[in-house]
């Protein structure tokens, strides 16, 4: 990789001086964007600090990276790093100089940042639980380290009309969102063997799309190929004019369903007779019976901890509020690591796994991490960035997600079913509301001809193989009504003891009725 790593630095360099025409204000916004984006690097709200986002091999997080994030935030006085939707690492508060700096020592390190943004391959998204997961068809871990290579060999060849991206989740619970991305790749077992079941040009934000189901089962070892076919059509036929439907799912809108499937097998042929991909890998943690079970990343309401199909391991999970881990927190889990076989991985829920633990091991990590780990699924919410920080975001997500905790805790409210929730700071669903149990979207409205903070309320989405299903928006409700809309749901669950899904389907109509009442 040395030259490889080489060319990346060459354009650090160039990347360094347009920053500094940025700063300087020699040079617009847009036209920063457009050469920042790529570098994995974006200019904070205000334009004076930035953010870097170093990509995590598939949230595969080994434990020399983890030092080395570490040394970064103490070489550069940073308080907290950002675990992701997107199983990536953000620090943010940087300068340009020191955005770059680090940049370089990470290429150092075989950790990289380039594609992180911009019009290309994104990280390669795996189910957290690969691996050790009881209700795993097989593991596919080796697979998407490989689609990640691929793509990580040729990111500065792409010339895509927007991002792409790819994920692998390893049973039909889709804790990698397969059937929401770009191009998803889902183990399932057929026959007593193991297969992938894909799906295409799913996507969320403007205009969402549930992926398309491929028509057949894909062997193991011809992963890549398709991995290729897929760029290749997004290239051939993507939308390089409006910026607005240039993403892969608004394809199959523009010429059919049907029409793209075909377009997209002429481009697989072609791959399959011109590319020598297979993999080279044996499928390991083969289950014949995961079809029967539950998966096991489901947490119960009380413990972090969840046993391995090892006999005798548990994976830990870790969760910060907003998915903001303070440093000090961070130096716990490395103090608590260093004599210990590491397994580290980052979720899509901005949660680190720590795995591989006895329960005595896993018990303890979590005493020491009390005061920073949420534990029950309110608690364990997902949020994006969003305003102060993020240059298009529209609302503060974080500042809700915080005050809906807050207002709960306050009032002493039991929250033993509320769901999860996820908050977007604008429409683009970095925090996937749109397939969430509850969701919400920042906007503005307008209320006696003054703008207000608001959010849209989304309900009942879902993400899993035939179960993918965008949620139904009821509408706006004012940022500061949705904590005392959360208590008083909170109240109605608890009252007839049920979980918000299964309340939702049986009384559907008194939920719209308590929700009526804050809309605007």
């Amino acid at each position: 990789m040395q030259e490889y790593d080489k060319k990346l630095k060459e354009e650090i360099a160039e990347f360094r001086e347009a920053g500094h025409k940025f700063v300087n204000k020699e040079i617009t916004t847009a036209d920063f964007k457009g050469k920042s984006g790529g570098m994995g690097v974006y200019a904070q709200r205000g334009g004076e600090a930035f953010m870097i986002r170093l990509r995590i091999p598939c949230g595969i997080l080994s434990f020399t990276h983890m030092k080395l994030i570490h040394k970064f935030t103490v070489q550069y006085g940073l308080q907290r790093i950002h675990l992701t939707t997107r199983q990536a690492i953000q620090l943010h508060d940087l300068d340009i100089d020191s955005v770059c700096d680090i940049m370089e020592a990470a290429i150092d390190h075989g950790l990289y940042t380039r594609g992180g943004g911009g019009n290309y391959p994104r990280n390669v998204a795996l189910s957290p639980l690969s691996g050790v997961d009881k209700a795993e068809a097989f593991d596919p871990t080796p697979y998407a380290l490989q689609a990640n290579r691929y793509v990580m060999e040729r990111i500065t060849e792409y010339r895509l009309p927007r991002k792409l991206k790819i994920a692998f989740s390893n049973s039909e619970a889709d804790t990698a969102n397969c059937t929401i991305n770009d191009l998803g790749f889902m183990a399932v077992m057929n026959q007593g063997k193991p297969f992938f079941k894909m799906f295409l040009a799913g996507g969320l934000g403007n205009n969402p799309a549930v992926a398309l189901p491929y028509d057949e089962l894909i062997p193991l070892n011809q992963v890549l190929y398709h991995v290729e076919a897929v760029t290749r059509i997004f290239a051939a036929e993507g939308d390089y004019q409006n910026k607005g439907k240039a993403r892969l799912r608004y394809i199959p809108k523009r010429m059919g369903e049907e029409a793209f499937m075909e377009c997209y097998k002429k481009h697989l042929a072609q791959v399959k007779e011109s590319l020598e991909l297979d993999i080279n890998a044996a499928a390991a943690g083969i289950n014949e019976h995961a079809d029967e079970m539950q998966a096991s990343y489901i947490h119960a309401d009380s413990t972090n901890l969840i046993a391995q199909k090892q006999e005798g391991l548990y994976t830990a999970v870790i969760h910060p509020q907003c998915g903001q881990l303070p440093v000090k927190a961070l130096e716990k889990i490395i103090t608590f690591l260093v004599d210990k076989e590491q397994d580290i991985r980052l979720s899509m829920e901005e949660s680190l796994f720590i795995r591989n633990l006895s329960r005595e091991e896993g018990e303890k990590l979590l005493a020491i991490m009390e005061d920073t780990n949420q534990v029950t699924r309110i608690g364990m919410s997902v949020s994006c960035v969003g305003v102060p920080t993020c240059q298009i975001g529209i609302e503060e997500s974080q500042a809700l997600l915080k005050e809906i905790n807050r207002e709960l805790e306050e009032n002493k409210i039991k929250t033993d079913y509320l769901p999860r929730v996820s908050i977007s700071g604008c429409f683009n669903s970095c925090s996937r509301h749109q397939v969430s149990e509850i969701g919400f979207a920042g906007c503005k409205k307008r209320i006696s001809d003054a703008p207000a903070d608001a959010f849209e309320l989304h309900i009942g989405g879902a993400a899993g193989k035939d179960n993918t299903h965008l949620g139904k928006c009821l509408g706006a409700v004012k940022k500061e009504d949705i904590p005392g809309f959360m208590v008083k749901l909170s109240q109605a669950l608890n009252a007839k003891g049920m979980y918000f899904m299964d309340y939702l389907k049986e009384y559907r109509e008194e939920f719209e009725e308590l929700s009526k009442a804050y809309l605007i």
